[in-house]
């Protein structure tokens, strides 16, 4: 259980109140609530919904310096060392095994529920079904070069280029399809608390084999567990924990990339 379910000034919706406004996914008792304790907000379709004495380390400004600073400096040496030779080579390997963009671009839910184009490399036939069906291991829109580039989440570096502009985290909670945000927000009362942070190309859910496809509502619980705690339990160390976990997973070629 985490602080949020803890917290006596959160209450979470009945059914027919998430149904009437599916966007909210907890309401505050006031009997309980002081003053002191509103010091945290998610504004989502232009409605601010208040959450309660839960820890935020990524409030300070200080801390927000240090993550940015990192995110910069990263993406700065990945683009350098590596998208630069990268980015012509998977352009000719994709446009010869198929018809497309080089890049896959899908509105994806940022910081605060607001949407924003995340980039990918694309490794998939073009289809009408992108922007709702998630990939699954044998799935049969998967480009040979995509299928490759999937098992080694190279498709995801394009990323940082989202990273240094400012939509994107290095590491925080991954970002969902605008279509999972909506359902997922109906069924998961701290689903919405993860937008309190820019989303991440990895995060504390994808290291602790909580990634791909979600076929059961516990397992996007789970992630989303890992999420909200990631997001109370911030530190510079932990970012850095996470990075290098990334990195050793995958060099074991992460069973779950796919």
């Amino acid at each position: 259980m985490n602080n949020l379910q803890k917290n006596k000034a959160l209450k979470p919706l009945t059914s027919e109140g998430e149904e009437q406004t599916p966007q909210t996914n907890w309401v505050l008792d006031n009997s309980v609530l002081t003053k002191q304790q509103t010091n945290l907000s998610l504004t989502y379709n232009n409605q601010t919904h208040a959450i309660a004495n839960m820890p935020f380390p990524l409030k300070g400004v200080f801390s927000r310096f240090i993550k940015r600073s990192f995110d910069i400096a990263l993406s700065v040496i990945v683009i350098i060392s590596i998208m630069s030779w990268l980015v012509p080579l998977l352009s000719l390997l994709i446009k010869l095994e198929s018809k497309g963009s080089v890049f896959f671009v899908q509105y994806r839910s940022g910081k605060n529920g607001v949407p924003f184009k995340c980039y990918k490399f694309r490794s998939m036939y073009i289809n009408n079904q992108a922007d709702t069906l998630q990939a699954c291991m044998d799935d049969i829109r998967f480009t040979k070069i995509g299928r490759f580039i999937r098992r080694r989440s190279i498709d995801e570096l394009p990323q940082f280029f989202n990273v240094l502009k400012n939509d994107m985290s290095v590491i925080g909670p991954r970002p969902h399809m605008l279509m999972h945000t909506e359902k997922y927000k109906r069924l998961l009362n701290d689903y919405m608390v993860r937008h309190f942070i820019k989303p991440g190309i990895t995060g504390w859910a994808q290291v602790s084999g909580f990634r791909g496809e979600t076929k059961k509502l516990e397992e996007m619980g789970k992630r989303i567990q890992h999420d909200v705690f990631y997001l109370e339990n911030w530190s510079f160390l932990f970012d850095i924990r996470i990075t290098f976990k990334t990195i050793w997973i995958l060099l074991k070629k992460d069973k779950k990339a796919y």
